[in-house]
Order: structure tokens, then C-alpha cells, then sequence
């Protein structure tokens, strides 16, 4: 039975209440900021929502260590971009297919790399990431190598085309509700239950038959599927991508997203997303520090509250030993791009 059946009936309508005030209230931002600029950093941060919420399925609720998101982000973009321009394809299309390829290459990577875990895990994402990005580098007849592609359509979907920051406002607003929507949906059905025995103990999941490399895969390829799409909102929102949109560093973002916002939370990962997507635009006078000031953030966060901003006690205590690696090995990660962004400099 599930927990809203003992909830008091007037409890239950306040929430629906406090539900429906918060959905209007965010529907009428585009109404009361007059600022593109605020509105693009607002359309940023759900873009970055949809990267992290995919992310943490694979690595808050299944306990996976993957620093490769970015070659599915990549992945979706450029073939978003290549379908329109090349073959004339609308958008929706582009955006399902360009989905579906980054999911397809979730699948080709994750079945033989998700039998091993942790570091080499960790080891083999990266080396993917960075051949894919290579190869966007190198492939210059296709993809016009370090130059990129400029001139993407922007996006038009029965006759009505997206020219403004308040139309692509309410389209990321659509796709993140959906989003949201799935991974709650998925997470609180049998897969998702699979997913989070699979965190808690590998060894005991697969000794009460749960098919561990199987659930990791779907896990691996669902996340992939949402950074395709978010790919391919961002090549039509650009209307340009590059193979430096698409290098490590984004990947090391979005695990910070999901770190600072909570392992295994939603809400989470949003918060986590607003926070360091603001945090560059605050601090844009000194921007060549962005790195030292996230490795700090992260540090304290290690510190002070390791289970994350909206993340509980609990919680992190049920992502046992996995989750707690995965912490410790993500936050020195971060503390050496720190350095060797300084020394880089």
C-alpha cells in the first residue's frame, strides 16, 4: 500500500495545492523576467536537469561510476544537427532518432563494460568519452572537426517555430516535466527497486536472482537516451555544437550536479544543476577559478553533508559501500581537476 493511502485526506489536498501554486509560479517566470540573459541561464539549468536526472539513474540509483556522459550528450547533438542540415529533417524526428542512436550506444558500450564496476567502470567511460570526442575532432568531412557546425535550425514543430528565450522556456519546461516523470515512474516500479538492491550490495541482488548485468544496462541506456535528447534540445537552442561542448569536463559537471544536489534524488539533481550552472555566472569576472571554486564546494560538501543538499542520512546509509566509493573516488577527481587547472594556467 503505498504511503499516501495513511496520509490524512487534508493533507493530501494541501499538497496537490501547494502542487498546483508552485507549477503556475513557475509558469509565469518567462512573464516576469525581462532579462534574455536570465533567460537563457534559466533555460541552461533545465537542459543541465535532464543531463543530471539521467546521470543519477545510472549512478545514484544503480550505483554505477560513469564519467562518459558527455559522449551521449555529443552523440544526440551532433546527430540532431547532421539529420536537419543534411538530410532535411524536422525536428521531432531528428530529436527522437538522435535519442534513440545515444541509447543504442548506451547499449554497445554498457554490455561489456557494465560487468566489471568502480574504478575500471570509471576508467573505461572516460577512454569512451574521449574517443567519441576525438572522433568529433577528427571526422572533418562529416563533422567539420574543431570548427563544429554552425547554422543549426532552431526548432519547429507543426508550423510553429521556437524564435524566442520564453518559447524554448516552456519547451525544456516540457521535456524536464516529462523527465521527471519517467525516472519517478521508473524508479518506483520493479526495475527501479532492482536498480537500488543493486546499489545497496551487487552480490546479494544477484544471489536473490536479479539479473545484475542486465538491470545495469537498461540503467546505462536510459541515462544515455535523456543525454541524446538534451543533446539534441542543445544543438537547436545553439543553433551551433563543437567537440569542445562536449569534452570531459561536461561530464565532470554533471557528476558534480549530482553530488552536490544528493545520490538517488530527483529534487536533487535539479538543485544541483541550478546551483553550478549560476555559480560560472556569478563569478564570470573570474572565471578561470570555476574549477578551483567547484573543487571547494566539494570538499566542504564531503565535510559537512555527504549525502548531498537534499539527499538524507538514510539515504546515503542505503547506498552502502558502492555509493560511498563512488563519492570518495568522484570528490578526488574533482580535486585534481582543480590543480590541474591551475597548473594549466
Amino acid at each position: 500500500m503505498k504511503q499516501n493511502d495513511h496520509a490524512p485526506r487534508h493533507e493530501v489536498k494541501a499538497h496537490t495545492v501547494a502542487y498546483l501554486v508552485c507549477f503556475l509560479l513557475v509558469l509565469a517566470i518567462p512573464q516576469v523576467v525581462n532579462s534574455a540573459y536570465t533567460l537563457r541561464v534559466i533555460n541552461m539549468i533545465m537542459l543541465y536537469s535532464i543531463l543530471a536526472l539521467g546521470l543519477n539513474l545510472v549512478g545514484g540509483y544503480c550505483g554505477q561510476l560513469s564519467l562518459g556522459h558527455a559522449a551521449f550528450y555529443g552523440i544526440g547533438a551532433y546527430t540532431s544537427a547532421l539529420l536537419t542540415m543534411n538530410l532535411g529533417w524536422p525536428f521531432l524526428p531528428a530529436l527522437v532518432v538522435s535519442a534513440l542512436f545515444a541509447c543504442l550506444w548506451g547499449l554497445i558500450l554498457g554490455v561489456p563494460t557494465l560487468r566489471v564496476s568502480g574504478d575500471y567502470l570509471l576508467i573505461v567511460t572516460i577512454g569512451f568519452a574521449e574517443i567519441v570526442r576525438i572522433v568529433f575532432t577528427n571526422w572533418v568531412s562529416v563533422t567539420r572537426g574543431p570548427m563544429g557546425l554552425p547554422g543549426i535550425p532552431g526548432v519547429s514543430i507543426m508550423g510553429f517555430t521556437f524564435r524566442t528565450g520564453t518559447h524554448y522556456y516552456y519547451l525544456f519546461l516540457a521535456a524536464l516535466i516529462i523527465t521527471v516523470l519517467a525516472i519517478h515512474r521508473l524508479v518506483n516500479s520493479k526495475v527501479g527497486r532492482a536498480f537500488i538492491a543493486i546499489r545497496e550490495d551487487e552480490t546479494a541482488a544477484s544471489a536473490m536472482g536479479i539479473h545484475t548485468t542486465y538491470y545495469k544496462v537498461i540503467a546505462f541506456a536510459t541515462g544515455a537516451l535523456f543525454a541524446g535528447m538534451a543533446g539534441s534540445f542543445l544543438a537547436h537552442y545553439l543553433k551551433f555544437v563543437g567537440p569542445m561542448n562536449f569534452t570531459l569536463d561536461e561530464s565532470l559537471l554533471m557528476f558534480q550536479m549530482i553530488i552536490l544536489g544528493g545520490l538517488g534524488s530527483i529534487s536533487g539533481s535539479i538543485l544541483g544543476a541550478a546551483i553550478l550552472v549560476v555559480i560560472p555566472e556569478v563569478f564570470r569576472g573570474i572565471y578561470e577559478y570555476r574549477m578551483l571554486i567547484n573543487g571547494l564546494i566539494m570538499v566542504a560538501l564531503m565535510i559537512w553533508r555527504p549525502q548531498g543538499l537534499l539527499g538524507t542520512m538514510g539515504g546515503a546509509r542505503k547506498a552502502g559501500s558502492a555509493g560511498k566509493a563512488l563519492q570518495k573516488t568522484v570528490a578526488s577527481l574533482f580535486s585534481g581537476g582543480a590543480a590541474s587547472g591551475q597548473v594549466k594556467r
